[in-house]
């Protein structure tokens, strides 16, 4: 068997249970507790993933906890005098 996901309008989600119901030896209903909590968490994973390999190949730089905080600092103060009253 292949695994696939669909979206369903609502209002056409009872004709879609039937038909799969009717055609059960084919097919079969599972339920994603990843999309109960997280209708998103496939986008979500996938842009992480994204991330993840952009670091591995080198093309997005991983800061450390204290480059972070100093670019955040300078941030903060780069915006701050250009924005300050």
């Amino acid at each position: 068997m292949t695994t696939k996901m669909i979206r369903v309008d609502e209002s056409y989600e009872d004709k879609l249970t039937s038909f799969i119901h009717e055609n059960s030896e084919h097919m079969e209903i599972l339920d994603d507790a990843n999309l109960e909590y997280d209708a998103y968490f496939y986008e979500r994973k996938k842009q992480l993933d994204s991330t993840i390999q952009a670091i591995d190949n080198g093309t997005m730089k991983m800061y450390s906890e204290d480059e972070f905080h100093t670019k955040m600092k300078n941030l903060e103060e780069k915006l701050t005098q250009k924005y300050a009253d």
